[in-house]
């Protein structure tokens, strides 16, 4: 018996003894095989993991920036839109609360919380499922993963790459850097919003450093859900997750606890800004037209990353530093709005009752149709043009423009057609002369219905407002504007080429100055066949005009086309003393470390002698004080030195007006979308009615903003004084002499 139980007992040593060993020998594979896993995940078996290279420069979908010369963001172009700030532009409170609802022990970690990990795979045993990353493990994951893996199996190997990466992040960045990086690539689910910078000006209308301890609280709490939390979808969600927020701050010592609990009792306050590409926020037209351009011009100049790479605008994070001015883009735009809804008025009552489309511009409505995209996407089908004109005759849901704001209808694609060739359009731009820069720039009535940019992009025949550079070329050419000329009906040139123009007489024989001031087609015609097409058409290309104008006399009338963007330029010219600038509207570009990529300087030309630039000033001022532009002064109240000039194109088709000040000279042009399409009365269609109280207005709320510091000083004499008399009243008693006299006395 004593055998046999001695005998058990060794067995009995001899199994433990051989499952210790196996125990033994299992754990230390495991471990072998954990740190062979671990290795091979390190060594990107598994998938690549970032570079040191990478880890110092990581990437991320940075939007760039638009930023007015007064330092406000105007848009973004974006794929993600989101925006970097530094960490001392972080609000303490958003620090504070991100700190204590997702990573208690940040500061005393290296990347992994050892503690709370194996704290949280004790609670995830027993069902209660909690997170266990670190605020740099989630960075890691946002910044070189394309999101959190479904998989199971995918999402702990994930996790193990995030650990690796989230060592060697902390080896190579401070904590202040990390915290920085975090917020910079955080996602806040709806409306393009990623990034702190991003989401403070799309929730609450601020930036990052201004954020109040509830705002902070909200924000950082949404990064748990950002769909179920959303301020704007769900208010009680977002309200309840903030003050869990807010109560992790007070365990955590950053709120006491009165404070904590006044603050979760203060309702959710919101200021939704939404941003899009283009059509959101300010000056959308010229944030279009910029991006061409600088894509066209870092083409052109071979401007590229240190890696050879293309710059990318929507993922690069630039920052384009503008000339435009913020407050007076936004006076711009006001100042559209408001006169076009009632030019709109108008010219809907005069179309009430008739149809504009009958004979020759019915073929308005099939180009419209022709243009269009849902004609395209039609013919790409396959469909015949029976069938096409079908669809666009069944009425549709659809979303129009009107002056009130969009409005949700019923109609058929053929009458949206109709309704949008009968909305005006409208451009302006307003720069400063002696600078070129552009201050203010709206291509057009709304951006998100109708794209086209109509300060650059688009040109129309510019009428009357040409006629300042026939008079111009006379003036430099040593004519008085006291030189009284014929004002009556002629005919210049012969056989095929000759031209008998338009107009009625105010009076014949009239000086240029009065000429000028009422706009008579038959004196200028007579000025332009006396100093010949061909000086004015290239003083016109000299002033900065960039589209085709013909050697013909009847340029003198504007007869041909230009942008609202190459006029401003060529009248700046008549105020900077003759010099031409090129009117610009980018300054420079930075990459989004703040190094300088790209500065614009630009053209500067001597197109007109001083004097005789002034004494265009002088002649422009007489059509605001005696002329077609005086409702400047009889209705708009302005009574310091101010000039201009009216235009209008025939059948009233386009109107135009280009006002100048010592210091600013913008331009306005009104029109429907064809020129088939006008005002049928010259009392409405006209330039000094349809065009010219934009910058009426603009004008007025620009000089009542005296942050502007615009003066209504006097236009600046010539260096060396004038040699030529301009107040015309003092040659009236000499009229009667003999011609060779009164030329001496005009400055022949």
């Amino acid at each position: 018996m004593k055998k046999q139980t001695k005998k058990t007992n060794t067995l009995a040593k001899a199994e433990v003894s051989r499952y210790t060993r196996n125990f033994w020998k299992i754990l230390i594979g495991l471990i072998l095989l954990g740190f062979l896993f671990i290795f091979s995940v390190g060594m990107g078996l598994f998938g690549k993991l970032p570079t040191f290279r990478d880890l110092e420069n990581p990437k991320s979908n940075l939007a760039s920036e638009v930023i007015s010369d007064d330092g406000v963001v105007l848009g973004t172009y974006f794929v993600q839109n989101r925006s970097n700030v530094r960490y001392d532009e972080l609000s303490p409170y958003l620090i504070q609360a991100l700190i204590a609802t997702e990573d208690k022990r940040f500061y005393q970690h290296s990347g992994i919380d050892y503690r709370r990990t194996f704290t949280i795979i004790f609670y995830n045993l027993v069902g209660n499922r909690q997170g266990a990353s670190t605020i740099t493990q989630q960075l890691a994951l946002n910044l070189f993963s394309e999101g959190r893996a479904r998989n199971t199996a995918k999402r702990i190997i994930q996790k193990f790459q995030e650990w690796i990466t989230a060592v060697r992040l902390e080896r190579n960045y401070t904590k202040e850097e990390i915290i920085t990086m975090y917020f910079n690539t955080v996602d806040f689910g709806a409306y393009n919003t990623y990034g702190i910078k991003s989401a403070a000006r799309t929730y609450f209308n601020t930036t990052p450093d201004k954020l109040n301890v509830q705002q902070a609280a909200l924000l950082v709490g949404m990064l748990k859900g950002p769909g179920i939390y959303s301020p704007v979808r769900y208010p009680q969600n977002a309200i309840a997750r903030r003050n869990v927020v807010i109560d992790n701050m007070r365990k955590e010592g950053f709120l006491a606890r009165e404070d904590a609990e006044k603050l979760k009792k203060e309702p959710l306050v919101t200021d939704l800004r939404l941003i899009s590409n283009y059509g959101e926020g300010l000056a959308p037209y010229l944030r279009a037209v910029l991006k061409r351009d600088i894509q066209q011009e870092f083409n052109k100049l071979s401007i590229t990353k240190a890696d050879g790479t293309p710059w990318d605008l929507d993922r690069d994070g630039l920052r384009i530093y503008t000339t435009i001015n913020s407050k007076m883009q936004q006076y711009a735009e006001e100042a559209q709005k408001e006169w076009m809804k009632t030019i709109q008025a108008n010219f809907d009552r005069q179309w009430r009752n008739r149809n504009p489309f009958q004979g020759d511009k019915a073929k308005l409505l099939e180009t419209g149709m022709r243009r269009s995209d849902r004609y395209r996407v039609l013919k790409q089908a396959g469909k015949s043009d029976e069938e096409i004109r079908k669809d666009f005759d069944t009425p549709v849901p659809m979303t129009i423009f009107t002056w009130e704001g969009n409005k949700d209808t019923t109609m058929t694609p053929m009458d949206s057609i109709r309704y949008n060739k009968l909305v005006l359009r409208n451009a302006f731009m307003s720069m400063e002369p002696h600078t070129g820069y552009v201050r203010a720039w709206v291509g057009g009535i709304n951006f998100e219905h109708y794209k086209y940019d109509q300060v650059k992009m688009g040109t129309r025949q510019v009428g009357s407002t040409a006629k300042p550079f026939t008079y111009a070329v006379a003036i430099d050419n040593d004519f008085s504007p006291c030189f009284q000329v014929p004002n009556v009906p002629l005919t210049v040139g012969t056989g095929q080429y000759a031209w008998t123009p338009r107009g009625e007489s105010v009076g014949s024989p009239i000086t240029l100055r009065k000429a000028l001031a009422n706009s008579q087609n038959f004196a200028t015609a007579y000025m332009i066949n006396e100093v010949g097409a061909r000086a004015v058409a290239t003083l016109t290309k000299r002033m900065g005009i960039t589209s085709e104008v013909p050697e013909y006399p009847s340029i003198a009338l504007g007869a041909y086309e230009a942008s609202v963007y190459d006029m401003v330029g060529a009248y700046s010219s008549f105020v900077n003393q003759g010099v031409w600038v090129e009117p610009t509207y980018i300054l420079r570009i930075e990459d989004k470390n703040g190094m300088p990529i790209y500065e614009k300087a630009p053209r500067v030309t001597k197109v007109l002698n001083s004097e005789s630039a002034y004494i265009m000033v002088d002649m422009l001022r007489s059509v605001v004080d005696e002329g077609s532009g005086q409702r400047l002064r009889f209705r708009y109240n302005f009574t310091n030195p101010i000039g201009g000039k009216t235009g209008t194109t025939n059948d009233n088709a386009d109107a135009w007006f280009i006002g100048i000040t010592p210091e600013l000279v913008s331009g306005v042009w009104t029109g429907a979308e064809d020129r088939g399409i006008s005002f049928y009365s010259m009392a409405e269609g006209q330039g000094a009615q349809a065009a010219l109280p934009v910058f009426a207005i603009y004008m007025q709320k620009v000089y009542a903003d005296t942050s502007l510091h615009y003066s209504k000083g006097d236009f600046p004499l010539p260096e060396g004084g004038l040699t030529r008399e301009l107040d015309c009243s003092k040659f009236e008693r000499f009229l009667g002499e003999d011609e060779e006299k009164l030329d001496d006395r005009l400055g022949f």
